[in-house]
């Protein structure tokens, strides 16, 4: 671990060519549980609600993810909210009517985003001290405020099925004067305080990225939501952590016209790739303590093979030495890698 970090270190601005990624080895992996949330890096699983991976979203919960992903529709005629990977009016997922633990693993699938939030707390119920987990929610065509589908009927939704298992931006932010401030002060708790606890982070959708006549983009709708909550004194009300989306060099957030927005983001999300071979500065965003959920990072050349467990380890070692929080891929199928916790940096 100390040599791989010795030679990330130093390449410039701390960039991953593609050979220094091949040469990783398998890592000792020492992050403990007194370690905050933003010293660490944990391995995400991406698409997790689906059914053709896993046929319970609990089966996904059992392999102690740091991330798991749900790909949220706002179905404008049901005014429902829809968990599907294409189909916006419909769902296709692996979340079911549970009200018990025991419930978890039988009966229907395809069920409201709600009771996907139901499983997950009642997961987490029942196993104690584990986590923190990172929810991703991935907002597919964006918010829909005019049909009552919008940021505050959203997290009214996350309040009413996740409840006090959430850590929320209000909880980071303490007495500091912005979120951005309590990151680079490193107000983030301990994972052992954390245990048992949901971060949320939202991004804009692929649908939502490619409609040319969509202006305003979920992560730019829910920061203007957060400053609406902490003008009027109701930040507590908010569930979630907007993330800026796709990697870019610099302080990603001064591509937002309102700069009054930039001090909400402290959770960035975007391509490994992208991250570790396009010239980026990770160290930023480990210095500054923010959250930094690196993508598909199975395909950082050389791709790792399918099953390849020690590849796979690797490979997580290099992604916490490029500072990710999360490594996030499709190893549904690697259960001890998925569980692993590294020091981060």
């Amino acid at each position: 671990m100390h040599a791989l970090r010795s030679v990330v270190a130093g390449l410039a601005a701390v960039t991953l060519a593609a050979g220094a990624v091949a040469a990783a080895g398998p890592a000792a992996w020492a992050a403990g549980p007194t370690s905050r949330v933003s010293q660490t890096t944990t391995v995400g699983l991406h698409n997790t609600y689906d059914p053709a991976t896993f046929p319970y979203l609990a089966q996904a919960l059992d392999e102690h993810p740091g991330l798991i992903e749900l790909d949220v529709w706002d179905d404008i005629f049901t005014r429902e909210w829809k968990v599907s990977h294409s189909n916006p009016f419909g769902n296709a997922n692996n979340c079911v009517a549970a009200t018990s633990a025991s419930q978890l693993y039988a009966g229907g699938a395809n069920k409201n985003l709600e009771y996907c939030l139901d499983d997950i707390r009642i997961w987490l119920a029942a196993h104690p001290g584990t986590g923190p987990l990172i929810l991703k929610l991935e907002l597919k065509a964006g918010f829909s405020s005019r049909t009552g589908l919008g940021a505050a009927q959203l997290d009214a939704t996350i309040t009413a099925h996740l409840g006090a298992a959430v850590f929320k931006p209000a909880d980071l932010l303490g007495a500091y004067p912005s979120l951005d401030a309590a990151a680079r002060a490193n107000a983030w708790p301990t994972r052992t305080l954390l245990a048992d606890k949901v971060i949320i982070e939202i991004i804009p959708g692929t649908v939502e990225e490619d409609n040319p006549t969509d202006t305003l983009w979920t992560d730019v709708e829910y920061a203007q939501y957060l400053n609406g909550l902490a003008a009027a004194g109701t930040l507590s009300r908010a569930n979630i952590f907007p993330s800026v989306h796709n990697a870019q060099a610099g302080d990603p957030r001064t591509r937002y016209a309102d700069a009054s927005l930039w001090p909400w983001f402290v959770a960035f999300d975007g391509d490994a790739t992208a991250y570790v071979t396009g010239g980026i500065d990770t160290s930023w965003y480990d210095t500054n303590h923010y959250l930094l959920i690196m993508t598909d990072v199975q395909n950082v050349p050389p791709a790792v093979p399918a099953g390849d467990a020690a590849a796979a380890q690797s490979r997580v070692a290099a992604m916490a030495a490029a500072h990710a929080s999360v490594a996030s891929s499709d190893w549904s199928t690697l259960p001890t890698v998925v569980s692993l916790v590294d020091d981060r940096g």
